[in-house]
Protein backbone atom coordinates (compact mmCIF):
# COMPACT_ATOMS: atom_id res chain seq x y z
CA UNK A 1 0.00 0.00 0.00
CA UNK A 2 1.25 3.55 -0.98
CA UNK A 3 2.22 6.55 1.52
CA UNK A 4 -0.74 8.13 0.45
CA UNK A 5 -3.39 4.85 0.85
CA UNK A 6 -1.89 4.81 4.24
CA UNK A 7 -2.59 8.10 5.06
CA UNK A 8 -6.13 8.08 3.57
CA UNK A 9 -7.22 5.32 5.65
CA UNK A 10 -5.53 6.08 8.50
CA UNK A 11 -7.79 9.35 8.34
CA UNK A 12 -10.57 7.09 7.61
CA UNK A 13 -10.04 5.09 10.84
CA UNK A 14 -9.75 8.11 12.43
CA UNK A 15 -13.07 9.93 11.10
CA UNK A 16 -14.71 6.78 12.03
CA UNK A 17 -12.95 6.14 15.31
CA UNK A 18 -14.16 9.82 16.56
CA UNK A 19 -17.32 9.54 14.77
CA UNK A 20 -18.40 6.56 17.02
CA UNK A 21 -16.91 8.58 20.59
CA UNK A 22 -18.94 11.32 20.19
CA UNK A 23 -21.95 8.97 19.29
CA UNK A 24 -21.32 7.10 22.62
CA UNK A 25 -20.34 9.67 24.74
CA UNK A 26 -23.04 12.38 24.14
CA UNK A 27 -26.09 9.27 25.56
CA UNK A 28 -24.27 9.40 29.03
CA UNK A 29 -22.68 12.88 29.61
CA UNK A 30 -26.02 14.75 29.64
CA UNK A 31 -26.88 12.07 32.32
CA UNK A 32 -24.38 14.57 34.86
CA UNK A 33 -25.44 17.44 33.46
CA UNK A 34 -29.44 16.88 34.31
CA UNK A 35 -29.69 18.31 37.47
CA UNK A 36 -27.88 21.90 36.38
CA UNK A 37 -29.84 21.54 33.13
CA UNK A 38 -33.15 21.09 35.36
CA UNK A 39 -32.36 24.13 37.22
CA UNK A 40 -31.30 26.54 34.33
CA UNK A 41 -34.16 26.06 32.23
CA UNK A 42 -36.82 25.13 34.64
CA UNK A 43 -37.33 21.61 33.50
CA UNK A 44 -40.47 20.07 35.81
CA UNK A 45 -39.97 16.29 37.10
CA UNK A 46 -42.14 15.36 34.25
CA UNK A 47 -40.22 17.14 31.20
CA UNK A 48 -36.76 16.69 32.22
CA UNK A 49 -36.53 12.69 30.96
CA UNK A 50 -36.97 14.47 27.26
CA UNK A 51 -33.80 15.72 27.58
CA UNK A 52 -32.88 12.13 27.28
CA UNK A 53 -35.70 10.61 25.22
CA UNK A 54 -35.75 12.92 22.86
CA UNK A 55 -32.34 12.12 21.74
CA UNK A 56 -32.78 8.45 22.14
CA UNK A 57 -36.19 7.76 20.19
CA UNK A 58 -35.41 9.32 17.13
CA UNK A 59 -31.76 7.99 17.22
CA UNK A 60 -33.42 4.15 17.83
CA UNK A 61 -36.39 4.52 15.13
CA UNK A 62 -33.79 5.80 12.34
CA UNK A 63 -30.51 3.24 12.84
CA UNK A 64 -31.86 0.50 10.48
CA UNK A 65 -33.21 3.11 7.54
CA UNK A 66 -30.16 4.85 8.02
CA UNK A 67 -27.75 2.31 7.27
CA UNK A 68 -29.54 0.84 4.79
CA UNK A 69 -30.20 3.93 2.88
CA UNK A 70 -26.43 4.75 3.05
CA UNK A 71 -26.01 1.57 1.46
CA UNK A 72 -28.33 2.53 -1.22
CA UNK A 73 -27.07 5.69 -2.05
CA UNK A 74 -24.13 7.07 -0.08
CA UNK A 75 -22.75 6.06 2.70
CA UNK A 76 -19.96 9.35 2.11
CA UNK A 77 -23.06 11.34 2.16
CA UNK A 78 -24.78 10.09 5.19
CA UNK A 79 -21.78 10.22 7.37
CA UNK A 80 -21.00 13.81 6.28
CA UNK A 81 -24.89 15.07 7.18
CA UNK A 82 -24.70 12.97 10.36
CA UNK A 83 -21.79 15.13 11.32
CA UNK A 84 -23.25 18.10 10.23
CA UNK A 85 -26.61 18.32 11.53
CA UNK A 86 -25.85 16.48 14.40
CA UNK A 87 -22.68 19.69 15.12
CA UNK A 88 -25.52 22.22 14.47
CA UNK A 89 -28.05 20.76 16.56
CA UNK A 90 -24.96 20.96 19.50
CA UNK A 91 -24.40 24.29 18.70
CA UNK A 92 -28.47 25.32 18.90
CA UNK A 93 -28.70 23.13 22.11
CA UNK A 94 -25.87 24.79 23.74
CA UNK A 95 -27.35 28.36 23.56
CA UNK A 96 -31.11 27.25 24.31
CA UNK A 97 -33.18 29.46 25.97
CA UNK A 98 -36.03 27.67 27.13
CA UNK A 99 -36.92 23.74 27.68
CA UNK A 100 -38.44 23.28 24.18
CA UNK A 101 -35.93 24.67 22.25
CA UNK A 102 -33.52 21.87 24.03
CA UNK A 103 -36.00 19.45 23.57
CA UNK A 104 -36.11 19.69 19.86
CA UNK A 105 -32.19 20.23 19.36
CA UNK A 106 -31.68 17.34 21.22
CA UNK A 107 -33.78 15.36 18.97
CA UNK A 108 -31.83 16.63 15.84
CA UNK A 109 -28.68 15.54 17.63
CA UNK A 110 -30.52 11.87 17.70
CA UNK A 111 -31.58 12.09 14.05
CA UNK A 112 -28.00 13.39 13.29
CA UNK A 113 -26.36 10.21 15.34
CA UNK A 114 -28.92 8.03 13.62
CA UNK A 115 -27.52 9.00 10.36
CA UNK A 116 -23.60 9.16 11.28
CA UNK A 117 -23.45 5.82 13.69
CA UNK A 118 -24.07 3.27 10.87
CA UNK A 119 -21.86 5.04 8.39
CA UNK A 120 -18.95 4.48 11.00
CA UNK A 121 -19.36 1.13 10.74
CA UNK A 122 -20.12 0.79 7.21
CA UNK A 123 -17.24 2.98 5.98
CA UNK A 124 -14.42 0.61 8.36
CA UNK A 125 -15.87 -2.65 6.87
CA UNK A 126 -15.69 -1.38 2.70
CA UNK A 127 -12.31 0.63 2.95
CA UNK A 128 -10.37 -2.39 5.59
CA UNK A 129 -10.94 -5.57 3.47
CA UNK A 130 -7.61 -7.23 4.68
CA UNK A 131 -8.45 -9.36 7.35
CA UNK A 132 -5.86 -8.29 10.03
CA UNK A 133 -6.33 -4.57 8.80
CA UNK A 134 -9.71 -4.66 9.48
CA UNK A 135 -9.51 -6.56 12.64
CA UNK A 136 -7.02 -3.90 13.91
CA UNK A 137 -9.72 -1.13 12.68
CA UNK A 138 -12.88 -2.83 13.72
CA UNK A 139 -10.55 -2.82 17.31
CA UNK A 140 -10.38 0.52 17.36
CA UNK A 141 -14.13 1.25 16.75
CA UNK A 142 -15.01 -1.11 19.36
CA UNK A 143 -12.30 0.77 21.59
CA UNK A 144 -13.58 4.53 20.74
CA UNK A 145 -17.54 3.85 21.27
CA UNK A 146 -17.08 1.16 24.37
CA UNK A 147 -15.00 3.83 26.01
CA UNK A 148 -17.56 6.92 25.31
CA UNK A 149 -19.57 6.22 27.72
CA UNK A 150 -17.23 5.67 31.02
CA UNK A 151 -15.21 8.91 29.33
CA UNK A 152 -18.97 10.67 29.01
CA UNK A 153 -19.35 10.47 32.72
CA UNK A 154 -16.09 11.84 33.62
CA UNK A 155 -16.60 14.80 30.87
CA UNK A 156 -19.79 15.51 32.37
CA UNK A 157 -18.51 16.11 35.70
CA UNK A 158 -15.30 18.47 34.94
CA UNK A 159 -17.38 20.57 32.21
CA UNK A 160 -20.99 20.64 34.52
CA UNK A 161 -18.39 21.51 37.38
CA UNK A 162 -15.62 23.74 35.84
CA UNK A 163 -17.97 25.48 33.27
CA UNK A 164 -20.99 25.03 32.36
CA UNK A 165 -24.02 22.44 31.19
CA UNK A 166 -23.97 23.95 28.15
CA UNK A 167 -20.42 23.44 27.03
CA UNK A 168 -21.08 19.66 27.60
CA UNK A 169 -22.88 20.61 24.25
CA UNK A 170 -20.85 23.07 22.41
CA UNK A 171 -17.80 21.24 23.02
CA UNK A 172 -19.22 19.34 20.07
CA UNK A 173 -18.53 21.83 17.64
CA UNK A 174 -15.36 22.63 17.12
CA UNK A 175 -14.87 18.04 17.50
CA UNK A 176 -17.86 18.16 14.86
CA UNK A 177 -16.51 20.66 12.24
CA UNK A 178 -13.01 19.15 12.47
CA UNK A 179 -14.58 15.71 12.25
CA UNK A 180 -16.92 17.21 9.35
CA UNK A 181 -13.60 18.17 7.23
CA UNK A 182 -11.21 14.99 7.82
CA UNK A 183 -14.40 12.79 6.91
CA UNK A 184 -14.76 14.79 3.50
CA UNK A 185 -11.07 14.73 2.73
CA UNK A 186 -10.52 11.01 3.43
CA UNK A 187 -13.90 8.65 2.77
CA UNK A 188 -14.14 8.31 -1.26
CA UNK A 189 -17.53 8.28 -2.44
CA UNK A 190 -18.81 4.58 -2.83
CA UNK A 191 -19.88 3.05 -6.43
CA UNK A 192 -23.06 3.26 -7.48
CA UNK A 193 -25.02 -0.30 -6.18
CA UNK A 194 -25.44 -2.36 -9.23
CA UNK A 195 -29.55 -2.69 -9.77
CA UNK A 196 -32.28 0.21 -9.40
CA UNK A 197 -31.92 1.93 -6.35
CA UNK A 198 -35.42 1.21 -4.72
CA UNK A 199 -36.28 1.97 -1.12
CA UNK A 200 -39.15 -0.27 0.59
CA UNK A 201 -41.41 2.86 1.76
CA UNK A 202 -43.36 0.38 3.60
CA UNK A 203 -40.59 -0.72 5.65
CA UNK A 204 -38.46 2.06 6.03
CA UNK A 205 -42.03 3.61 7.63
CA UNK A 206 -43.06 0.83 9.64
CA UNK A 207 -39.96 -0.43 11.23
CA UNK A 208 -39.47 3.60 12.11
CA UNK A 209 -42.44 4.09 13.86
CA UNK A 210 -42.14 0.17 15.41
CA UNK A 211 -38.96 0.53 16.84
CA UNK A 212 -39.48 4.30 18.04
CA UNK A 213 -42.97 3.41 19.69
CA UNK A 214 -41.02 0.35 21.63
CA UNK A 215 -38.18 2.51 22.72
CA UNK A 216 -41.07 5.47 24.02
CA UNK A 217 -43.26 2.86 25.64
CA UNK A 218 -39.78 1.75 27.57
CA UNK A 219 -39.19 4.97 28.60
CA UNK A 220 -42.81 5.73 29.47
CA UNK A 221 -43.46 2.36 31.66
CA UNK A 222 -39.95 2.85 33.52
CA UNK A 223 -41.79 6.31 34.52
CA UNK A 224 -45.17 5.61 34.25
CA UNK A 225 -45.88 2.13 35.02
CA UNK A 226 -45.83 -0.68 32.50
CA UNK A 227 -49.69 -0.91 32.07
CA UNK A 228 -50.05 2.95 31.97
CA UNK A 229 -51.76 3.83 28.81
CA UNK A 230 -49.51 5.42 27.22
CA UNK A 231 -47.61 2.19 27.68
CA UNK A 232 -49.69 0.20 26.41
CA UNK A 233 -50.75 2.21 23.81
CA UNK A 234 -46.63 2.39 22.46
CA UNK A 235 -46.01 -0.94 22.75
CA UNK A 236 -49.31 -1.90 20.98
CA UNK A 237 -48.16 0.53 17.95
CA UNK A 238 -44.37 -1.22 18.27
CA UNK A 239 -45.96 -4.73 17.84
CA UNK A 240 -48.10 -3.53 14.74
CA UNK A 241 -45.42 -1.50 13.13
CA UNK A 242 -42.61 -4.50 13.37
CA UNK A 243 -44.90 -7.30 12.64
CA UNK A 244 -46.10 -5.22 9.65
CA UNK A 245 -42.56 -4.66 8.76
CA UNK A 246 -41.39 -8.20 9.04
CA UNK A 247 -44.92 -9.69 6.97
CA UNK A 248 -43.50 -6.47 4.12
CA UNK A 249 -39.62 -7.65 4.03
CA UNK A 250 -41.05 -11.42 3.60
CA UNK A 251 -44.51 -11.12 1.89
CA UNK A 252 -44.59 -7.85 -0.32
CA UNK A 253 -41.86 -6.20 -1.05
CA UNK A 254 -39.87 -6.81 -4.35
CA UNK A 255 -36.43 -4.89 -2.61
CA UNK A 256 -36.47 -5.28 1.17
CA UNK A 257 -35.22 -3.13 3.37
CA UNK A 258 -33.92 -6.07 5.44
CA UNK A 259 -33.69 -8.85 3.68
CA UNK A 260 -34.37 -11.92 5.57
CA UNK A 261 -31.49 -14.33 4.48
CA UNK A 262 -28.98 -12.54 6.66
CA UNK A 263 -30.20 -14.15 9.57
CA UNK A 264 -29.46 -17.90 8.33
CA UNK A 265 -25.87 -16.77 8.90
CA UNK A 266 -24.99 -17.93 12.44
CA UNK A 267 -22.37 -15.48 12.82
CA UNK A 268 -24.82 -12.26 11.94
CA UNK A 269 -27.01 -13.71 14.42
CA UNK A 270 -24.92 -14.19 17.47
CA UNK A 271 -23.45 -10.71 16.72
CA UNK A 272 -26.75 -9.54 16.96
CA UNK A 273 -27.88 -11.40 19.72
CA UNK A 274 -24.41 -10.56 21.93
CA UNK A 275 -24.64 -7.01 21.06
CA UNK A 276 -28.02 -6.70 22.26
CA UNK A 277 -27.31 -8.06 25.59
CA UNK A 278 -24.20 -5.85 26.19
CA UNK A 279 -26.16 -2.85 25.33
CA UNK A 280 -27.90 -4.45 28.25
CA UNK A 281 -25.49 -4.86 30.51
CA UNK A 282 -23.51 -2.08 30.10
CA UNK A 283 -26.56 0.55 30.10
CA UNK A 284 -27.38 -0.90 33.75
CA UNK A 285 -23.59 -1.13 34.88
CA UNK A 286 -22.78 2.40 33.92
CA UNK A 287 -26.22 3.62 35.62
CA UNK A 288 -25.85 1.26 38.80
CA UNK A 289 -22.05 1.69 39.55
CA UNK A 290 -22.52 5.51 39.38
CA UNK A 291 -25.63 5.40 41.78
CA UNK A 292 -23.37 3.48 44.07
CA UNK A 293 -20.64 5.91 43.82
CA UNK A 294 -22.45 8.92 44.54
CA UNK A 295 -25.41 7.99 46.36
CA UNK A 296 -24.09 5.10 48.79
CA UNK A 297 -20.39 6.13 48.85
CA UNK A 298 -20.87 9.63 48.63
CA UNK A 299 -18.51 10.20 45.73
CA UNK A 300 -19.00 13.61 43.67
CA UNK A 301 -19.45 13.72 40.33
CA UNK A 302 -15.81 14.73 39.48
CA UNK A 303 -14.72 11.72 41.85
CA UNK A 304 -16.82 9.53 39.98
CA UNK A 305 -16.27 10.20 36.66
CA UNK A 306 -12.52 9.86 37.90
CA UNK A 307 -13.15 6.50 39.30
CA UNK A 308 -14.23 5.74 35.82
CA UNK A 309 -10.84 6.38 34.33
CA UNK A 310 -9.70 2.34 34.71
CA UNK A 311 -12.77 1.20 33.02
CA UNK A 312 -12.09 3.24 29.96
CA UNK A 313 -8.69 2.37 29.43
CA UNK A 314 -9.82 -1.38 30.00
CA UNK A 315 -11.99 -1.15 27.45
CA UNK A 316 -9.78 0.49 24.69
CA UNK A 317 -6.75 -2.16 25.72
CA UNK A 318 -9.21 -4.99 25.67
CA UNK A 319 -10.22 -4.27 22.24
CA UNK A 320 -7.35 -3.38 20.52
CA UNK A 321 -5.06 -6.02 21.75
CA UNK A 322 -8.19 -8.47 20.74
CA UNK A 323 -7.86 -7.03 17.51
CA UNK A 324 -4.13 -8.27 16.99
CA UNK A 325 -4.89 -11.55 18.03
CA UNK A 326 -8.55 -12.00 16.68
CA UNK A 327 -7.07 -14.01 13.35
CA UNK A 328 -4.84 -16.27 15.61
CA UNK A 329 -7.71 -17.04 18.44
CA UNK A 330 -10.59 -16.63 16.06
CA UNK A 331 -13.73 -15.00 16.82
CA UNK A 332 -15.94 -17.66 18.20
CA UNK A 333 -13.19 -18.08 21.32
CA UNK A 334 -12.60 -14.15 21.53
CA UNK A 335 -16.34 -13.51 22.09
CA UNK A 336 -16.88 -16.35 24.33
CA UNK A 337 -14.27 -15.43 26.22
CA UNK A 338 -14.62 -11.18 26.66
CA UNK A 339 -18.69 -12.72 27.53
CA UNK A 340 -16.92 -14.90 30.47
CA UNK A 341 -14.75 -12.53 31.58
CA UNK A 342 -17.30 -9.53 31.92
CA UNK A 343 -20.05 -11.83 33.87
CA UNK A 344 -17.51 -13.17 36.35
CA UNK A 345 -16.80 -9.19 36.62
CA UNK A 346 -20.25 -8.53 36.92
CA UNK A 347 -20.39 -10.99 39.72
CA UNK A 348 -17.76 -9.80 41.67
CA UNK A 349 -19.29 -5.87 41.65
CA UNK A 350 -21.79 -7.30 43.12
CA UNK A 351 -20.29 -7.81 46.07
CA UNK A 352 -19.72 -4.39 47.00
CA UNK A 353 -21.53 -2.95 49.88
CA UNK A 354 -22.49 0.26 51.77
CA UNK A 355 -18.37 0.30 53.16
CA UNK A 356 -17.09 -0.67 50.00
CA UNK A 357 -13.48 0.51 49.31
CA UNK A 358 -12.65 1.92 45.10
CA UNK A 359 -9.01 -0.05 45.63
CA UNK A 360 -10.00 -3.37 47.03
CA UNK A 361 -14.15 -4.09 45.94
CA UNK A 362 -14.23 -1.70 42.83
CA UNK A 363 -11.03 -1.38 40.89
CA UNK A 364 -10.97 -4.57 39.90
CA UNK A 365 -14.29 -5.53 38.93
CA UNK A 366 -14.36 -2.28 36.81
CA UNK A 367 -10.61 -3.36 34.98
CA UNK A 368 -11.89 -6.48 34.39
CA UNK A 369 -15.31 -5.76 33.31
CA UNK A 370 -13.53 -3.38 30.51
CA UNK A 371 -11.71 -5.72 29.41
CA UNK A 372 -14.37 -8.04 28.56
CA UNK A 373 -16.31 -5.08 26.58
CA UNK A 374 -13.52 -4.41 24.70
CA UNK A 375 -13.12 -7.44 23.83
CA UNK A 376 -16.84 -8.38 22.94
CA UNK A 377 -17.12 -4.76 20.93
CA UNK A 378 -14.70 -5.64 18.84
CA UNK A 379 -15.42 -9.07 17.81
CA UNK A 380 -19.16 -8.26 17.43
CA UNK A 381 -18.65 -5.14 14.71
CA UNK A 382 -16.46 -7.85 13.22
CA UNK A 383 -18.51 -10.56 12.86
CA UNK A 384 -21.94 -8.82 11.95
CA UNK A 385 -20.48 -7.70 8.87
CA UNK A 386 -17.06 -9.53 7.61
CA UNK A 387 -19.37 -12.63 6.02
CA UNK A 388 -22.04 -9.84 4.07
CA UNK A 389 -21.46 -8.40 0.95
CA UNK A 390 -20.71 -4.94 0.33
CA UNK A 391 -23.83 -4.12 -0.83
CA UNK A 392 -25.50 -4.97 2.98
CA UNK A 393 -22.76 -3.60 4.98
CA UNK A 394 -24.84 -0.38 6.18
CA UNK A 395 -27.34 -2.76 6.65
CA UNK A 396 -25.57 -4.84 8.82
CA UNK A 397 -24.30 -1.55 10.62
CA UNK A 398 -27.70 -0.08 11.41
CA UNK A 399 -29.12 -3.92 12.69
CA UNK A 400 -26.51 -4.09 15.14
CA UNK A 401 -26.33 -0.67 16.20
CA UNK A 402 -30.28 -0.64 16.64
CA UNK A 403 -29.67 -4.06 18.63
CA UNK A 404 -27.19 -2.37 21.24
CA UNK A 405 -29.67 0.98 21.71
CA UNK A 406 -32.75 -1.09 22.10
CA UNK A 407 -31.19 -3.21 24.29
CA UNK A 408 -29.72 -0.34 26.47
CA UNK A 409 -33.28 1.04 27.18
CA UNK A 410 -34.40 -2.24 27.95
CA UNK A 411 -31.65 -3.98 29.72
CA UNK A 412 -31.84 -0.22 31.83
CA UNK A 413 -35.60 -1.04 32.62
CA UNK A 414 -35.60 -4.07 33.27
CA UNK A 415 -33.14 -3.96 35.72
CA UNK A 416 -34.18 -0.83 37.62
CA UNK A 417 -37.29 -3.05 38.45
CA UNK A 418 -34.74 -5.52 39.65
CA UNK A 419 -32.78 -3.09 41.87
CA UNK A 420 -36.07 -1.49 43.68
CA UNK A 421 -37.44 -4.80 44.37
CA UNK A 422 -34.17 -5.55 46.47
CA UNK A 423 -34.26 -2.75 47.66
CA UNK A 424 -32.87 0.02 45.28
CA UNK A 425 -35.67 2.85 45.72
CA UNK A 426 -34.76 2.77 50.03
CA UNK A 427 -32.86 5.63 51.37
CA UNK A 428 -30.93 3.12 53.67
CA UNK A 429 -27.09 2.72 51.98
CA UNK A 430 -27.14 -1.15 52.69
CA UNK A 431 -30.46 -1.37 51.55
CA UNK A 432 -29.63 0.66 48.21
CA UNK A 433 -26.14 -1.56 47.92
CA UNK A 434 -28.21 -4.18 47.96
CA UNK A 435 -30.86 -3.61 45.36
CA UNK A 436 -27.46 -2.45 42.84
CA UNK A 437 -26.15 -5.99 43.82
CA UNK A 438 -29.13 -7.45 42.44
CA UNK A 439 -28.79 -5.49 39.05
CA UNK A 440 -25.24 -6.54 38.73
CA UNK A 441 -26.27 -9.89 38.81
CA UNK A 442 -29.21 -9.45 36.61
CA UNK A 443 -26.66 -7.94 34.04
CA UNK A 444 -24.54 -11.39 34.31
CA UNK A 445 -27.62 -12.83 33.58
CA UNK A 446 -27.92 -11.13 30.33
CA UNK A 447 -24.67 -11.47 29.45
CA UNK A 448 -24.93 -15.40 30.06
CA UNK A 449 -27.94 -15.71 27.42
CA UNK A 450 -25.02 -13.67 24.91
CA UNK A 451 -22.48 -16.02 25.77
CA UNK A 452 -24.96 -18.79 25.14
CA UNK A 453 -25.42 -17.15 21.32
CA UNK A 454 -21.94 -16.79 20.92
CA UNK A 455 -21.41 -20.64 21.09
CA UNK A 456 -23.38 -21.03 18.55
CA UNK A 457 -20.89 -18.97 16.05
CA UNK A 458 -18.80 -21.25 13.19
CA UNK A 459 -15.36 -21.63 13.81
CA UNK A 460 -14.96 -20.34 10.37
CA UNK A 461 -16.94 -16.86 10.44
CA UNK A 462 -14.65 -14.07 10.05
CA UNK A 463 -14.05 -14.49 6.47
CA UNK A 464 -14.61 -10.94 4.61
CA UNK A 465 -16.67 -12.20 1.94
CA UNK A 466 -14.81 -12.64 -1.79
CA UNK A 467 -18.34 -12.61 -4.34
CA UNK A 468 -19.92 -8.98 -3.26
CA UNK A 469 -23.32 -10.08 -4.77
CA UNK A 470 -23.50 -13.43 -2.46
CA UNK A 471 -24.45 -13.57 1.33
CA UNK A 472 -22.82 -16.18 3.07
CA UNK A 473 -24.68 -18.32 4.67
CA UNK A 474 -24.19 -21.05 7.65
CA UNK A 475 -27.64 -23.64 7.57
Amino acid sequence: MSNTNQGRTGLVLLACCVGQLLVVLDGTIMNVALPSIQSALRFDASTLPWVINAYLIPMAGLLLLAGRMADLFSRRGFFLAGVGLFTLASLAGGFAQNATTLIIARAAQGVGVALMSPATLTVLGTTFTEPAARAKAFGLWGAAGGSGGAIGVLAGGVVTDWLSWRWVLLLNVPVGIALFVVAAISIAPSAAPAGPRKLDVLGALSVTIGIAALVYGIAEGEREGWTSPVSVVSFAIAVVGIGLFLFDQAKLSSAPLMPLNVFRNRAVVAANVSMFCIGAAMAATFYFLTLLMQLVLGYSPLLTGLAYLPLSLAIFLGATAVAAQTSKLGERFTLVSGLGVSVLSLGWMSLAGARASYVIDLLGPCVLFGIGVGMILATTANLATASLPSSQQGLASGLLTTGQTVGGAAGLALLVAVANAGGGKSQIGDEMASGYSHAFLGAAGLLVAGLLAALTVPKASGAVTKDPARVVTHV
